[in-house]
């Protein structure tokens, strides 16, 4: 079923921009500017709609620039189910210093959420029926940290497949209630979880194992940056090398990687081949500008260069 619903409990406006040098205290005339709705699970719904799936987006919108959000959605042409809060959506710029290729991100942390706004966004859920529901993002303050554990019980009690991205105590929280059908740390978020340097691909998996078979996760892959990623599961670990491709903006890689690695999952393709299109999406995003995601014909073409090196 090519259907799946987002949860963004901490969406933004996405800015992104480019200069010649940073250089403080001065005004700096900035390139053509591009402003796209973001956060986690609204961009893993952007990718997953390109590639031929449909996608729900819940999301917290709150203020003036709540407003922009939702209209960012609508151009989008992305179905969405709205949670108001009383708090401002955050606005996240990303600048490109064209001089070095740097690219910095300028995150807030957004707003404060209130328990009856939270409690609304499950009662909301608890209507959901849908193939997937991928809760993806960082929980915004005034969140309890199992937050996302209780999206997992409403997830499995309707029959949905629930994905999991996030970090810090969330993902704990997460992991430790189970349940869950694919987590997706990087490598850093998952050494946070398991509180160990994890020193070579040996350990990560060992540890990755560990998770699985505890009932923490289904399916966990750990994405490791250009060195690809490593999914564990009952049937063992896989790990897919990564692709080698000239970056211009790392926004939303990971969201890419997760939302095509959904997208072959729901195809009813094999594990293994889900976590080289995951891979192959996520080389994708970084070829693309500022907060543009990933392209279809991109992803086809390094999922196909990275089937025929094996």
């Amino acid at each position: 079923m090519l259907d799946i619903a987002t949860l963004t409990m901490n969406p933004t406006i996405d800015v992104a921009c480019s200069v010649e040098r940073l250089q403080h205290s001065h005004k700096m005339r900035a390139g053509e500017q591009s402003c796209d709705p973001g956060g986690g699970g609204i961009n893993v719904a952007r990718v997953f709609v390109r590639l031929g799936g449909n996608a729900r987006c819940y999301y917290l919108s709150g203020g003036a620039t709540g407003i922009a959000l939702d209209g960012l959605l609508d151009l989008h042409q992305l179905v969405r189910t709205r949670i108001p809060i009383a708090g401002q959506t955050r606005v996240s710029t990303a600048v490109l210093e064209r001089e070095s290729g740097h690219e910095y991100q300028f995150v807030p942390a957004g707003p404060q959420v209130s328990p009856q706004e939270w409690q609304e966004c499950l009662d909301q859920l608890a209507q959901a029926k849908t193939g997937f529901l991928i809760a993806s993002g960082s929980l915004p303050r005034g969140v309890p940290d199992d937050f996302y554990a209780r999206v997992c019980a409403i997830a499995r009690q309707r029959g949905m497949r629930f994905v999991l991205d996030t970090s810090g105590a969330a993902l704990r929280a997460g992991m430790d209630a189970g349940g869950v059908f694919l987590a997706k740390p990087s490598i850093g978020e998952f050494r946070t979880l398991v509180g160990a340097d994890l020193p070579d691909e040996k350990a990560v998996g060992d540890a990755a194992m560990a998770v699985v078979e505890r009932g923490g996760a289904e399916y966990l892959a750990v994405t490791m940056g250009d060195q690809g990623a490593l999914l564990a599961s009952r049937s063992g670990v896989v790990k897919v090398p990564g692709i080698a491709v000239v970056a211009r903006s790392s926004v939303g890689a990971g969201d890419s990687f997760l939302a095509a690695m959904v997208h072959a999952l729901a195809m009813g393709r094999e594990p293994e081949q889900a976590l080289r299109f995951g891979i192959a999406a996520g080389a994708a995003a970084v070829l693309t500008p500022g907060t543009d995601l990933c392209r279809v014909a991109d992803i086809q073409r390094l999922y196909e260069q990275s089937a025929a090196a094996t």
